[in-house]
């Protein structure tokens, strides 16, 4: 492919003129206070663009690539079966990479002593679907055995579960739900565990322990009337990377089996050994009632979402009634390229030693940023696995928020994508979540770029 400057003006052209981008205010686009940067291929851990220039996908293209762009396992999985069956309707038929894959993950579960196991798998289109058929499938599991009384969910404090109006309404982020506040039904949030918020002298653990027993209170008061509670396990993605202590995990199983409660794991991002197991709940040594997974399931392919559910769960929904049948469907679900490309991802981590690479990866990203503690402006430095956060304030002392007019995520992100970097920051917190093939060069340059994306961040306080 011919690289040249021209060539890249003219596709970032021809996408102004047609292309609304999400999450985007489109006028930084047009006045180019945010650039806009038309890609050409990726290869590994980089996105190459049309002059030819190369950019470090840090953040796994929003957390989705888990082995590299164009990993030719995963893609030839899916040439393959373009040549054999590319859609076909999964009410009333089947085809082999569904049931394959469902097969996969029903394997790779965790299994816990005293939690039923999953035993089902549902296929959704993307993450925020994922989150609406759990919320559903609890709410109806709950009726179709006659208890109508359980209609709220309750959901913790900066949290986020996706953009469709049942998965925004169970999130917690001003910035994506007060707009659309009254479309959506209301929840009861609990405090989040999140160990940013620790007390002086409590330690993360006790952090989460303070949490759960604002639920256990919740749950004492209204328990009888909550279909689920759903949690991001281990780190709150979206929500600025904050992470909390597995104990959390721990009690908030206990509480919801104690109060009738099923336990939805939102495991879309945290899920797939971003963690540093294969699912974040691991690390607790729980297992939910309802798993979600998307994102990395598909390595970064395709879009695809699964939801995880015991026996029980699918049993309540068997009757001669089509009205208690779970109903909810996509044109696409359980779609056969898809489902092909995640049986190619789940393949490589059956077949690799993918989680041990990881830790080496991830200790290797801790040292690198070890030294970013000290800088004025950096609060925290937190890190679960493959997932680096620091969080930005104006003062370390008073943990102070930078003010708004610094639009100091802004200028971090111009800088890194100016020296060949994607980081894309959460607000006021630089965050590295590289996809697993990333080397020791890769990791070397994102620590040189986000040092001195620090300094243009924070320039003129």
């Amino acid at each position: 492919m011919s690289t040249s400057p021209a060539l890249q003006s003219h596709w970032r052209q021809r996408d102004l003129a047609v292309l609304w981008h999400p999450c985007t205010q489109m006028r930084e686009h047009h006045t180019d206070l945010l650039p806009l940067v038309p890609i050409a291929r990726g290869e590994g851990a980089w996105l190459i663009d049309f002059e030819g220039r190369r950019y470090l996908d840090a953040v796994s293209s929003w957390w989705t690539n888990l082995f590299g762009h164009a990993e030719p396992r995963i893609g030839a999985a899916i040439a393959q079966q373009a040549q054999q069956l590319e859609q076909v309707i999964l009410a009333g038929f089947s085809h082999a990479s569904a049931i394959e894959l469902a097969e996969a993950l029903l394997r790779l579960a965790p299994r816990i002593e005293g939690t039923p196991p999953f035993a089902k798998v549902f296929y959704a289109d993307n993450g925020s679907a994922g989150i609406e058929v759990a919320l559903k499938m609890s709410f109806h599991s709950h009726r179709n055995r006659g208890d109508e009384k359980r209609t709220r969910f309750v959901a913790l404090s900066n949290s986020y579960h996706g953009e469709t109006l049942g998965a925004l309404a169970v999130s917690d982020i001003p910035l994506y739900r007060r707009v659309y506040a009254p479309l959506l039904i209301s929840p009861v949030f609990t405090p989040s565990p999140d160990a940013w918020d620790a007390l002086p002298g409590e330690s993360p653990r006790d952090c989460a322990e303070r949490a759960a027993q604002a639920l256990e209170a919740l749950f004492e008061r209204e328990g009888d009337t909550i279909s689920a509670l759903i949690v991001e396990p281990l780190v709150q993605c979206a929500g600025g990377m904050r992470m909390h202590d597995p104990h959390y995990l721990r009690r908030a199983r206990e509480l919801c089996t104690r109060h009738g409660v099923h336990l939805i794991a939102d495991e879309i991002a945290v899920g797939f050994g971003r963690t540093g197991t294969l699912f974040a709940c691991e690390q607790a040594g729980i297992a939910a009632d309802l798993m979600c997974v998307s994102k990395g399931l598909t390595g970064g392919f395709l879009p695809l979402a699964a939801v995880l559910a015991p026996q029980h769960i699918y049993e309540a929904f068997l009757d001669d009634s089509r009205e208690r049948a779970f109903l909810h469907s996509h044109s696409y679900t359980g779609n056969p390229l898809a489902c092909a490309a995640a049986r190619a991802t789940l393949g490589i981590f059956e077949g690799e030693p993918v989680l041990e690479r990881n830790r080496t990866t991830a200790a290797r990203m801790a040292a690198l940023a070890a030294p970013f503690a000290e800088h004025p402006n950096v609060a925290e430095v937190r890190q679960t696995g493959m997932i680096l956060a620091l969080e930005l304030v104006a003062d370390t002392n008073t943990r102070a928020p930078l003010p708004s007019t610094q639009r100091a995520g802004l200028r971090a992100y111009r800088h890194a994508i100016e020296r060949g970097v994607l980081l894309r920051p959460l607000g006021d917190v630089l965050y590295w979540m590289p996809p697993y093939c990333i080397d020791e060069e890769g990791l070397d340059l994102l620590a040189e770029v986000t040092r001195s994306a620090l300094g243009a961040a924070v320039e003129g306080l």
